[in-house]
């Protein structure tokens, strides 16, 4: 995953689970990248 892509991910995670950016600070790809998909497939099947 590029820089990009895991800052954009580290900010959606943030607005949207409420979870601290220190707290991802240390996290691997693969967590960021499962805390995302997990939070963005529930935000589009809330709506």
């Amino acid at each position: 995953m590029s820089r990009m892509e895991r800052q954009n991910m580290v900010r959606y995670i943030e607005q949207t689970r409420r979870i601290h950016r220190d707290d991802l600070l240390y996290m691997t790809d693969a967590d960021i990248e499962h805390i995302y998909e997990t939070t963005y497939f529930q935000e589009e099947n809330a709506e």
